[in-house]
């Protein structure tokens, strides 16, 4: 396996870890968390899922060939409260993750040294890649955040729960406490 099919295979599996970690905020949420904000210029979950779905549909569609910000993409009205559901929630989710999992799916290595373009800006294709994929962790993580703030106590931990940092290196080395 050359350096390009590693990156894209990384690429793959980093983009799934984020859809997932989304996945199991959201599904620990009860339907009102979904929608509420910690104040006035923050975004609810639903917001801000509607926003990657559009993001994500504008980018991902036609990427090597057409501008990733489409004529058809209306950005400012993703961050209005358009979902009104959990189920109209999933759905945009999940069509926003397709999009982009098909397409990363698509390419091939060669395909990471072509020129695309962002509103006009020129970019590797591999630049794009890491660009969506810093954006749209930065977005599961304030999911995350709501999730905690709005769960406190009960949220359950998506990684390595506090406190638990020797017993999971332990784990990870293969090592049990019997031989300790």
């Amino acid at each position: 396996m050359n350096l390009s099919e590693i990156y894209l295979q990384n690429a793959r599996e980093n983009f799934a870890d984020y859809k997932l970690l989304g996945e199991r905020s959201m599904e620990q949420m009860a339907d009102d968390d979904l929608f509420w904000k910690p104040n006035a210029v923050s975004n609810s979950v639903a917001v801000i899922v509607n926003h990657l779905w559009g993001n994500m549909l504008s980018r991902w569609t036609d990427f090597l060939h057409s501008d990733g910000e489409k004529p058809w993409r209306k950005r400012d009205e993703e961050f209005e409260e358009q979902i009104t559901s959990r189920k109209e929630l999933v759905e945009k989710w999940n069509a926003g993750w397709a999009c982009l999992l098909q397409t990363l799916d698509s390419l091939e290595p060669e395909d990471l040294e072509k020129k695309i373009t962002i509103r006009g800006q020129e970019l590797f294709a591999i630049e794009a890649i890491n660009r969506q994929l810093t954006h749209y962790a930065s977005h599961v993580g304030q999911i995350m955040m709501i999730g905690k703030m709005r769960l406190g106590e009960n949220w359950s931990a998506l990684s390595i729960q506090k406190g638990k940092s020797q017993e999971f290196n332990r784990e990870m080395k293969g090592i049990n406490r019997e031989s300790i």
